[in-house]
């Protein structure tokens, strides 16, 4: 049951390569939109600061460099 949990854990770090981006009051707007279903899906490297940007299926949320989240962003998301 314990290798169970190691695992998961490493899954998690492995799914969020962009968390060592964040400063810590993205990660911890960052970790409550993560109850809410969103995935953190890339780090956008601005002149202002990094801008976490979460994804929850088709809906888009975006943390900025003070951690403030906005849910309707507009951003353009490049394929």
């Amino acid at each position: 049951m314990q290798t169970a949990l190691i695992e998961r854990r490493q899954s998690t770090r492995e799914a969020q390569p962009f968390w060592d981006e964040l400063n810590l009051a993205q990660k911890f707007s960052v970790a409550e939109l993560q109850r809410y279903g969103y995935q953190l899906a890339f780090v956008r490297h601005q002149n202002s600061g990094n801008l976490a940007v979460l994804r929850a299926g088709e809906r888009f949320a975006a943390v900025d460099h003070e951690g403030e989240i906005d849910t309707s962003p507009n951003i353009t998301i490049r394929h």
